[in-house]
């Protein structure tokens, strides 16, 4: 039995209509848009609306994931929701998407693996379409960050925004597809980055909305040291698990946390600017809906095309982290 190839096959995304700029935060918190681009490159993000959900973005994303793809969500087999932000705890946002685009036949489930989540989703997919378990899967990093942020916060509320992409998997012609993965965790650094109220150590009680334990948390130092650490590795050992050299990859698609934490994956890769795709300066870290939105971003804009090694990287809260390497099959299309 030969094992097929399995790549991308359509790519989607959507940002909220709001925006709130650097100097919008400058009226709630002690920051300044100088402080703010400095430190962390981001001049804006996008905010959902008051009666917006994280389904609702993935919604809209997997629409254009599906057009772009040519399938119908009745070809499905499988559903995904990389999100730390869900409607609700149960059912799934993958069952809410699952119903509102009608795919009856697809199996849907949420994962949860922070800003790594899209990378840990794409290779659960890709394993399921390789064995024959499924022909096609949807894979979705949807955030409404905005919504677990303490706005008084000048350390967290500086960093988040909102939004969702998708993609579709499904069989490529061989040697094209993803040619290595990699997935990794240290739950020793959980406490760096973390939501400590909502579960069952800490469920909501009035003490706990008063205490702010509903709000994310970070340690930002440690998780700069570790992200500086991780991306490079990773980025490095998926190349050399799919026999490649640093000069093969023709774009670096990265998790968007911080310009820093890219241009030193960057130049560890030694690659010029324009191979590296950035748009943290609009939308902030998205955590799991950053990498998916960068590369629907790419691909419309004509940065891939057929044969072009790209290297997807990230890391997040858990520990977590992922990479994988893939050489594109589709042709360029226009937005």
């Amino acid at each position: 039995m030969t094992i097929p190839s399995v790549g991308i096959l359509g790519t989607g995304s959507y940002l909220p209509e709001k925006k709130m700029m650097n100097i919008d935060l400058e009226k709630i918190v002690d920051t300044t848009d100088e402080w703010i681009v400095s430190r962390t490159g981001i001049k804006e993000r996008r905010i959902v609306s008051d009666d917006q959900a994280t389904s609702d973005l993935a919604y809209e994303a997997s629409l254009k994931a599906l057009q772009r793809a040519g399938i119908t969500a009745e070809q499905l087999g499988l559903i995904i929701v990389a999100t730390v932000t869900p409607d609700m705890t149960f059912p799934s946002t993958a069952n809410l998407i699952q119903e509102r685009l009608g795919a009856k036949k697809a199996a849907s489930f949420d994962l949860a693996a922070a800003c790594s989540g899209f990378l840990y989703g794409l290779t659960m997919a890709s394993q399921s379409i390789r064995t024959g378990l499924y022909q096609y899967a949807l894979v979705i990093g949807a955030e409404s960050l905005s919504k677990i942020v303490d706005w008084e916060d000048r350390n967290t509320s500086v960093l988040f925004g909102d939004g969702a992409g998708a993609v579709v998997l499904g069989k490529v012609d061989e040697g094209y597809g993803f040619l290595s993965f990699e997935l990794g965790a240290d739950g020793g650094g959980g406490d760096f980055l973390y939501l400590p109220g909502g579960g069952s150590r800490c469920p909501a009680t009035e003490k706990s909305v008063k205490n702010k334990q509903h709000y994310v948390k970070m340690n930002g130092k440690e998780v700069f040291k570790f992200a500086v650490r991780v991306m490079e590795q990773v980025s490095e050992s998926v190349l050399e698990k799919a026999g490649l050299l640093k000069e093969d990859v023709a774009l670096l698609v990265p998790h968007q946390a911080n310009l820093r934490i890219i241009d030193a994956a960057r130049k560890r890769l030694e690659l010029p600017e324009d191979k590296v795709v950035v748009n943290l300066d609009k939308y902030g870290n998205m955590s799991s809906a950053s990498i998916p939105v960068a590369l629907d971003e790419a691909v419309r804009g004509n940065q891939v095309k057929r044969g072009d090694h790209l290297v997807l990287v990230g890391f997040g809260g858990g520990l977590t982290w992922g990479g994988c390497v893939i050489r594109w099959d589709q042709e360029m299309t226009s937005a």
